[in-house]
């Protein structure tokens, strides 16, 4: 049985096109494996609290000499972090804003790209200190965005803080490999977005089938 963890971080519920894709991946999902396991978190509607000078202080502190105060302090980011270990993929609803990413998602990764859980550091490694901790895992990124051009070689490719983010942060998520399915033209509202919704949503049952085989040959 696999396990996968939906993030939804768009803060529109019934307008999102992101939690549509979402959605369609996970129905599309268990119509052919329908013992596995779904895990869903909703951060745009509960977004995670940014982390605080307690926080820093609580992950730096070893876990033996913790107080109740700060073992409590760190008992989100303790669940969020399991929820990410137990999961073969990590599916990610998330819309372009202001060229980034949400608040809340950058949150998400924060309260869970924590040394001694997700990575570790050595300074005897030298310039690259820094090592993961968890490996194994896909990463699915359903998008939408307002313009477009975004893609590697595209007009606004400049512009797009995103992909980038998601794709650096989520190597301490133990991300080996991303795909990425994105909307656009969304504020333009013309043809090119309905074509661009379309496209989306004929490629999600397709990359569904792909992981699906991916995982079938892994097992053998």
């Amino acid at each position: 049985m696999k396990t996968i963890l939906r993030i939804d971080a768009s803060a529109r519920t019934k307008r999102s096109l992101t939690r549509d894709l979402s959605q369609r991946f996970i129905d599309e999902w268990q119509k052919q494996r329908p013992a596995d396991k779904v895990v869903h978190r909703d951060i745009g509607l509960n977004p995670p609290p940014a982390v605080s000078e307690d926080w820093i202080g609580a992950a730096f502190t070893p876990a033996k000499e913790r107080t109740k105060t700060q073992q409590a302090t760190l008992q989100l980011s303790d669940t969020l972090i399991d929820e990410v270990e137990r999961a073969d993929i990590i599916l990610l609803g998330v819309p372009m804003y202001n060229y980034g990413m949400p608040s809340a998602l950058k949150a998400w990764f924060d309260q869970i790209i924590r040394v001694n859980k997700t990575f570790t550091f050595d300074l005897a490694r030298g310039d690259e200190p820094l090592e993961t901790i968890l490996s194994g895992k896909h990463l699915v990124i359903l998008s939408s965005r307002g313009e477009f051009g975004f893609e590697s070689g595209g007009v606004r490719e400049h512009r797009n803080h995103l992909d980038s983010h998601i794709r650096t942060c989520s190597k301490f998520l133990g991300v080996v490999q991303d795909h990425l399915i994105a909307i656009e033209y969304q504020e333009f509202g013309d043809e090119r977005h309905r074509q661009s919704v379309e496209n989306a949503q004929r490629a999600v049952p397709k990359l569904v089938d792909q992981l699906i085989e991916k995982m079938r040959i892994i097992t053998l």
